[in-house]
């Protein structure tokens, strides 16, 4: 087994994952089978229970792990499924550590970081690291490790420490330590500075590991003569300092550093027979979003829109949709809370700017999220979207919200709503799940892979899965649709089209009389991936586009099953002929 290591200098939110999932991205080109873990020093056993402002979204994972976003950014670069071990923090190292003295496997010993601490990380990276992700039997070639924070945090120290002696526990020919910096410019001059880098570079070392690469992210080109520095300072060879300066999107990313040789120095330390990586249907992606031209307006109405990465999946799910419909995606942010009556008096420019961004946009999409802040403005947005036949997307609560709305303003039910937001509600059109628990919060909602199997496979969903007749996706919820209301609701042509195994639990729902008008419980975005973009959010995009109609033909849902893979590059090749000249089809 040969292991990666990135680390990450003077600030955080450098790229440390997307540097990470693109030496994935390098090596799977070369024919290597790859696999991800990902290190959080904090304490919480996993990310399910912080805020979306405090570190992004929660990404959640087929086992129903609960995990930091950079395992998205893992899973949709190399294509892989990974599992809640993958995700490494403290909390549970810590919760591993005291199991075992508590079992009495270090009787006799004085439990400390140095060796227990260091010993148990070792043993989680070598256990894990032999897990295959791709679907294939046996363990992966290669295993890279992204270590969370910067060097010199008092949270990642018993981390540096064991992966200090993970480098002799498997061979300095089987470790390859590469460190993500930044090189700042500074004044009028527009000076390129190294000294935080040496600075990092040399907190590194002090701490025993010398990395082998550094990855230095700027905003533009590093001179010659920085990089020369760099090399002499940080004791790295010139040619094993990458330049990550600023792209135009993510997918060039495994690019550059190709441009750069950052293969070839990765290959040579782990002493991998060198290869011709296969990168041109990645170059081809990266290349495409730049020159499409023609824009899709999709409104996410959300309530963590001040920060961006707490939608990540949604919007990397969105573009890997409009790139397969030749489409550039424009994503407006709508903060939920702006469109509220309430809002009105307090705010009324934010409020009529809010609803001048839902009222210009093709397509809107309320995505997931807990609480009651924001609730209603949710809520006006799916009464929107119906009423006005606006393509319309809702995902977990955004399915809550239609439900709800629909009950008010169709079935008359005007006191409905959500026993999570009002607790006492006479006609909830959403409840607390049974088998939920109410006193614990981590890890105790409906979380993972869960079957949804299609009421009938005339409906718009179903032949956007290309008719199949169930489909695996990922939940995280604790509330869903009322039961006792169903048939109700139905009967007034909201119509659930997708139910779990019990037939008990709404999963999908569409409405018959709406040109896209589609709710999931769970959360398609998860398994989005570059070049087989989410089936709901393709609809969307389609739907927002005017493209859908040929898209849902038999005809197109044949050429979807019997390409290669079961899916197109770009849905548009089944409208034109282009996928039998592709498969050699007369």
């Amino acid at each position: 087994m040969k292991y990666v290591v990135v680390t990450g200098g003077v600030v955080s939110g450098l790229g440390k994952g997307v540097t990470a999932s693109s030496i994935g991205v390098l090596l799977k080109a070369g024919g290597w089978r790859v696999t991800n873990i990902k290190i959080d020093p904090y304490i919480n056993i996993d990310a399910g229970t912080m805020s979306p402002f405090e570190h992004g979204e929660v990404f959640v994972l087929d086992d129903g792990g609960e995990a930091d976003l950079d395992l998205g950014n893992y899973e949709r670069f190399v294509d892989s499924t990974l599992t809640r071990d993958h995700n490494i923090t403290t909390g549970k190292i810590y919760q591993a550590v005291i199991a075992k003295e508590r079992k009495g496997e270090y009787l006799g010993k004085t439990v400390q970081v140095i060796p227990h601490v260091t010993d148990e990380i070792q043993e989680w990276i070598e256990r894990v690291s032999k897990l295959p992700v791709d679907g294939c039997q046996g363990q992966p070639d290669v295993c890279i490790i992204e270590l969370g924070g910067t060097v010199g945090d008092i949270e990642s120290m018993p981390f540096i420490e064991a992966l200090r002696q993970f480098q002799f526990r498997v061979g300095t020919d089987n470790f390859c330590l590469i460190h993500v910096s930044l090189v700042p410019v500074v004044g009028a001059v527009g000076e390129q500075k190294t000294k935080p880098t040496q600075h990092s570079v040399q907190a590194l070392r002090s701490a025993g590991l010398s990395p082998h690469m550094l990855a230095c992210r700027s905003q533009a080109t590093l001179q010659q003569s920085v990089l020369d520095k760099l090399a002499l300072f940080c004791h790295v060879s010139p040619d094993c300092i990458l330049n990550l300066c600023d792209v135009s999107n993510i997918w060039h990313v495994p690019l550059v550093m190709h441009e750069q040789g950052g293969h070839l120095a990765i290959m040579r330390q782990l002493k991998l027979d060198f290869r011709k990586l296969d990168l041109d249907s990645w170059a081809h992606r990266a290349h495409k979003w730049d020159t499409v031209t023609e824009p899709v307006n999709i409104a996410v109405v959300g309530k963590y829109t001040g920060l961006g990465d707490s939608y990540l999946s949604v919007t990397k799910a969105l573009m890997h949709s409009a790139i397969a419909a030749d489409r550039k995606i424009n994503v407006v942010w709508v903060e939920a809370g702006m469109l509220e009556n309430a809002t009105l008096a307090e705010d009324p420019a934010g409020h009529t700017d809010a609803w001048a961004k839902v009222q210009g946009v093709d397509g809107i999409l309320v995505p997931g999220g807990f609480g009651e802040r924001g609730i209603e403005g949710k809520i006006l947005a799916a009464k929107y979207a119906r009423e006005n036949k606006v393509p319309y997307l809702g995902i977990c609560l955004g399915m809550q919200t239609a439900v709800i709305e629909f009950a008010r303003n169709v079935l008359g039910l005007k006191n409905t709503h959500s026993t999570e937001m009002m607790p006492n509600c006479p006609d909830p059109a959403v409840i607390f799940m049974p088998e939920g628990s109410t006193t614990h919060m981590g890890g105790t909602m409906r979380l993972g892979s869960r079957r949804t199997i299609f009421q009938t496979l005339d409906c718009k969903v179903a032949k956007l899965y290309n008719s199949q007749p169930f489909i695996d996706e990922r939940h995280r919820h604790r509330y869903e649709v009322n039961p006792d209301i169903v048939d109700k609701l139905e009967a007034a042509g909201c119509f659930f089209v997708g139910k779990d195994e019990t037939n008990r639990r709404m999963e999908i729902l569409e409405l018959d009389d709406h040109p896209f008008f589609i709710a999931a419980q769970y959360h398609p975005e998860y398994k989005s991936r570059p070049g087989r973009p989410s089936p709901p959010f393709m609809g969307l995009i389609l739907a927002a586009s005017g493209q859908l109609k040929d898209y849902l033909s038999n005809e197109a849902i044949n050429m979807r099953v019997n390409a290669p893979g079961g899916f197109l590059q770009s849905p548009l090749k089944a409208m034109n002929g282009g996928l039998q000249k592709d498969l050699g089809i007369p």
